[in-house]
């Protein structure tokens, strides 16, 4: 990161994860010369010491540090690792563990930290073990001894568990908003289709008379859920597991429920065993964008096919499309593509995730390291695939005449046919069958259609048809007269559901 990159950009695209693709810092060393006015304290040799380094009497060797390490994969979590240990301290000193000097040495320590990491004058230091040693290491290199009682009543296991939250409490919002951001352009798009005919399928195969605008707030209701589901999941991330300590708790005089306070969380988890050795919220999280991404691929599977000759509803922007090297004359949905293309690596993470847990006894074992790359990964993965489809299909062009052909033929009304007959008395099981003569008898006359027949043939199957028949199974008729809630004569009521859901989301 450049040091004259401003704090807002540095903090947005490396930490409040506003960017689609979110990037990992520079590989570079850590810059141990801060600029003239960064505080320094007293530095000893073991400060940037991986933090178990005491017990042994020789280092471990340089392939199994490199081996164990997760700082390039945890340090996106470097700012709620610096909020979280300021909750800390400052419980600490509200408890007379610490005094308040210290107190408030750690508290500008760790504010000089995280100024100076936001404006890319601190570096990440690639050697350290993980992101929770960097910042413990640096903020005793910053203020001397105090920085080594931050530790405190607390350990790793509870520390990372904590961090885990906080960075999904922070992330997942965002998230949320681009899926809602997705939602308001499927609506815009909707609202102009309200009328736009469109087949509905069934097992690949004509069903019946629909509108475009039924079809994408289909999508849009999918994407609803994803949304709702990932605000289930933040309810049960809102609990603060500081103060679990290794498994045990402390013999300290600790107050887990300031801490929780400071930093927002709903309360405090309940067991310090199960507090250190659960990661539900990782696969739950990761199961959230395994769904959303099933729902992205079966959207990008809808896309791919309209697009094609045969289809031709969708033309898609040149902006978002691709050629061949070898056929000049070709113009590939390549995005939708790869949206749809990446659906098997976030459920991979998911089943990556499943595995590592399935046979661990409690409480924290080093397999649980493992759980932060699946779980970013799939979160990055989802989120640039949403931003990217809602680009496609705002910039896409719809074939109107080619959709309102395709719900003519293939008998899309026989259901209508049928109906038209309840509506004189007929029960439904015996309108069906006279329905389905209908049909057999256009087949067989070689007609491709109900209304291509005539209306004496049709007196003859049953003589409650009329003139009128042919009236009430035109498409757009039959489009229309599904006034039910949920069904396309009922558009504007979708419409409106989903303009409120995502006026919530400042969409």
């Amino acid at each position: 990161m450049s040091k004259n990159c401003s704090e807002t950009e540095f903090s947005k695209q490396f930490f409040c994860h506003d960017s689609p693709a979110i990037l990992f810092l520079p590989k570079i060393r850590y810059n141990f010369c801060m600029n003239e006015n960064t505080p320094h304290g007293t530095i000893t040799d073991n400060n940037h010491a991986a933090l178990w380094h005491g017990r042994f009497a020789e280092g471990p060797d340089a392939a199994a540090v490199e081996f164990e390490t997760s700082i390039h994969v945890d340090e996106r979590m470097a700012l709620d690792d610096i909020h979280g240990s300021c909750a800390h301290a400052a419980m600490l000193a509200r408890k007379g563990i610490i005094s308040a000097e210290e107190n408030q040495a750690i508290q500008d320590g760790l504010s000089s930290i995280e100024k100076d990491l936001k404006f890319g004058s601190l570096s990440i230091d690639y050697s350290a073990e993980d992101i929770h040693s960097f910042i413990e290491a640096t903020l005793t290199d910053r203020i001397g001894n105090a920085g080594k009682k931050l530790h405190t009543g607390r350990s790793r296991n509870d520390q990372i568990a904590l961090d885990e939250r906080l960075y999904l409490r922070r992330v997942i919002p965002d998230l949320q908003k681009n899926i809602a951001s997705l939602i308001k352009t499927l609506v815009k798009i909707a609202e102009k289709h309200k009328n736009s005919l469109l087949t509905g399928y069934t097992h690949m195969q004509h069903a019946q008379p629909g509108s475009l605008a039924q079809h994408l707030c289909a999508w849009a209701f999918m994407l609803k859920r994803d949304v709702e589901r990932l605000s289930d999941s933040l309810k049960r991330v809102s609990l603060s597991p500081l103060g679990a300590g290794a498994l045990m708790g402390s013999t300290l005089s600790l107050d887990r429920e300031f801490v929780a306070s400071e930093l927002g969380f709903d309360g405090v988890t309940e067991n310090s065993l199960d507090s250190v050795s659960d990661r539900d919220y990782c696969i739950e999280f990761t199961s959230d964008f395994a769904i959303l991404q099933q729902h992205l691929s079966r959207m990008c599977e809808e896309v791919v096919l309209w697009s094609t000759t045969e289809f031709g509803f969708l033309n898609l922007s040149e902006k978002w499309s691709t050629g061949s090297s070898i056929m000049p004359q070709k113009k590939n949905p390549d995005f939708a593509e790869l949206i749809r293309g990446r659906t098997g690596k976030v459920y991979g993470d998911l089943i990556n995730l499943l595995v590592m847990m399935k046979g661990l006894p409690l409480a924290y074992d080093r397999d649980m390291q493992e759980d932060k790359a699946p779980l970013f990964e799939a979160l990055d993965t989802v989120q640039g695939n949403v931003v990217v489809f809602e680009a496609m299909i705002e910039s896409a062009e719809w074939n109107l005449p080619k959709m309102e052909e395709s719900c003519f033929g293939g008998f899309a009304n026989a259901t209508d046919v049928a109906d038209y007959l309840v509506r004189k008395g007929v029960p439904f099981r015996v309108a069906h069958g006279l329905s389905a003569k209908c049909v057999r008898l256009a087949i067989d006359s070689g007609l491709g259609a109900i209304e291509d027949l005539k209306i004496d043939d049709m007196k003859k199957i049953s003589p409650l048809f009329e003139g009128d028949i042919f009236e009430k199974i035109t498409p757009r008729a039959c489009m229309e007269g599904r006034k039910t809630l949920g069904g396309p004569g009922a558009i504007d009521k979708q419409i409106e559901t989903l303009k409120k859901f995502v006026e919530n989301y400042g969409a």
